[in-house]
Parts: structure tokens; sequence; C-alpha cells
């Protein structure tokens, strides 16, 4: 019996659920950079089992996919390790949702499955919905027992632990249970959004920070999925960062970490590693073109952040940013590398640097200008107020 003879009885001998639980952390694994040998078979494999459409995406099977619909806005592709506030990782779901059956609440799952099965079969989404929307207050009960103490939350990271390698899979499960919990009310706040945010300006700012203040009264704990939400609705993600300069009484990072939606600030980041994650992929793959365009909305996210927050190398955010840039900096080396010096790569060209332009530059003017202006008011009503 040769090796894919081996390989092909190994994998029927696992479950189903086992099967996909493998994809996902095979997936994950490549996600992180790290090579498996004879990995894209098995892949190719497994994939060929589970997504009918060859998908890399990983999907869940019907009943799991049910229970996690509500989060479905909030799923992100990248590794479970990528920091992500706010959002949850795609590949953690198979192994959660198999702790959910085999550990936390196996005979309600086991229940849940066949109610679901049996009503999908009948053509009855409705009755699908509300047996869905059973399992997960049940679910968030349950959790909210098992979590309350640091003993038993630490029993259920080893539990989960057993279906992945994934240190921040735990992390996913809190996320959940905050996503649950809120109920309609995170739909309900999405439907409420601008369908498009081209350009973050004053007046929507002020909308929709009176949208999160509202939400925030009522679920403070599923703030960063509300944040998530409306980073979703923009065309530039760096413009979240807006939520919390603009009420800030100046621009220094300290003001600005003073406001109530700084966390503004580290999910932008976060979004500025999805790129760079995104980078590493294209450049793996050969795809000039498409890290040339990440590249230069990373450049531009950079250049925003250093622009509007006054003093940010020298706090927290500054550190992760430089060190963001830093891994930047060194894939896109590795690759100009390649190339003999006397030949131009299009990762090198200063074009991609907008702001490095005779354009970018009266910009930066303009909003150095209008900062020593607006700076300067802001002191002269702290001075009349001190007085």
């Amino acid at each position: 019996m040769n090796e894919i003879d081996q390989l092909s009885e190994f994998l029927q001998k696992l479950t189903p659920l086992s099967r996909s639980c493998l994809l996902s952390e095979l997936e994950r694994l490549e996600l992180c950079g790290i090579d498996m040998p004879g990995s894209a078979g098995v892949q190719a494999k497994l994939r060929a089992e589970f997504r009918k459409d060859g998908s890399t995406h990983a999907r869940a099977t019907n009943p799991s996919r049910y229970f996690f619909a509500p989060l479905e806005l909030l799923l992100i592709d990248g590794a479970p390790e990528h920091a992500n506030m706010g959002r949850i990782s795609r590949n953690t779901l198979t192994p959660i949702w198999e702790w959910i059956c085999r550990d936390l609440l196996p005979t309600m799952a086991r229940d849940y499955i066949k109610a679901i099965n049996d009503q999908v079969t009948a053509n009855n989404p409705k009755e699908v919905l509300k047996i869905a929307s059973t399992f997960q207050t049940k679910v968030v009960k349950v959790l909210e027992n098992t979590l309350a103490s640091a003993e038993s939350a630490e029993f259920a990271r080893g539990k989960l632990a057993q279906y992945t390698a994934s240190r921040t899979a735990f992390d996913d499960v809190r996320k959940m249970q905050h996503v649950l919990r809120a109920g309609d009310a995170l739909p309900k706040f999405n439907a409420k959004l601008p369908e498009k945010i081209a350009k973050f300006d004053d007046g929507q700012v002020a909308q929709i920070t009176a949208q999160l203040d509202a939400f925030k009264k009522s679920h403070p704990y599923a703030l960063p999925f509300a944040l998530a939400l409306v980073a979703r609705r923009m065309k530039t993600s760096w413009q979240l960062v807006r939520l919390a300069t603009k009420p800030a009484a100046s621009k220094s990072a300290a003001d600005i970490a003073a406001t109530p939606y700084a966390c503004v600030v580290p999910m932008v980041l976060d979004r500025l590693d999805d790129k760079r994650l995104a980078l590493r992929i294209a450049l793996r793959h050969n795809r000039v073109l498409v890290a040339r365009d990440l590249l230069a909305e990373i450049y531009d996210t950079e250049y925003a952040l250093k622009v509007r927050i006054d003093g940010i190398e020298s706090c927290e955010w500054g550190v992760r940013l430089q060190q963001l840039m830093d891994a930047i900096g060194a894939l896109v080396s590795a690759e100009v590398s390649r190339f003999p010096s006397n030949v131009g790569h299009i990762l090198g060209s200063r074009r991609l640097r907008s702001h490095d332009t005779l354009g970018g530059k009266l910009s930066y003017l303009a909003w150095k200008g209008r900062d020593v202006v607006q700076d300067g008011a802001a002191a002269f009503r702290k001075l009349i107020g001190a007085t």
C-alpha cells in the first residue's frame, strides 16, 4: 500500500467532523506561514469532500452554520493567531463546534442536529431559525457558568485545545458568547448604518458616534463588534480612527487614548496586519499587481496614523505600527532582492507612497496648518474655562 492509499485509509477512519476540523487546522497553519510537507494534497482531498466549489474558506456543516449565523458578518479568513478585535476567525468555528458537540453540551447538541436536519428536510426555514435560536441561548447560558471561574474556564480551554493548536481559539469562544448574548441588537444596528461610507466626514462621524453611544448603553460587551460593522461599510478602513481623533481635545496620543472610542486605533492596526498577511500570500503566489495595491493601502494607512496622532511613535500604538511596518518592509525587500539591482521593481516605486509626491506633501502642510488653528482654539477655550 503506497503513502496516498495509507493517507486515504487514515482519513476515512476519522469522523466527518474530525476531518473537517483537520482541514481547518491545516489551513490555519498555512495562514500562519508554517509549511507542512504533504499538506496541499491532504487539503485538496478534504476540500473535495466538504467544499464542492473548491473554496479555500472554511465552511461549517449545515447544523453548525445555522448556529453560527449571527457571527457571519464578523468572520474573517485570516489565521486565528492574528489580532482581530471585534472579529472572529472563520477557521476556529469547526474546532469550537466539535468542542460544543463533544464536551460542552453533547446530548443537547445531538438533539439540536437531529431537529435541524428534520426541519431542513421538511423545508421549514422558520422552525430551523427557531431551533437554532433556542440552542444559541442554551449555549450562552452554559458558557456563562463555564467561564464564571478561572478554574472551570481553564478546564474548558484545555478541552478546546484537543481540537486545535490555535492559542486564540478560546478568545473566539468568548467573542461568540458576547455576540450571541447581544441577540438581534447587532443586526438592528447594522441595518441603520449607511450602505457605503466613501468619506467619513464630520457629519457622518457625529451620526455614527450617536448610534454607537446608544448601542453601548445596552450592550457594552458587544461594542467592538458594532465598530467592526462600521468598518465593513468603509471604503478606506483607516478612517475608522476618526471616531477617536474627532472628539479628542488635541491630536496628542494621550488625548486620543482618553476618548470613548480609542479602541478603534488598535482595530485599524489589526486591519493593517490583515494587509501584511495578504501581502505575504500575494508575494508567495507571485501576484505582484495585487501586492502593489496592498502596499499602496498599507503606506496610506501608516501615513494617516502618523498625521492624525501626534507622538504616536513613542506610545504602544506606535511600537506596534513600527513592528508591522518592519515586517512589511522585510517582505518587500526580500521580493525586490530577487531581481538585479539595475532592474526596477514595481514594489520599490516611490509612487506607492502617495504622500511623498508633491500633492501629498501639500496635503500634509494643509493638515498641519489646520491643526495649528484648531489646537490654538482648543487651548484658548481651555484658558477661558480655567479663568
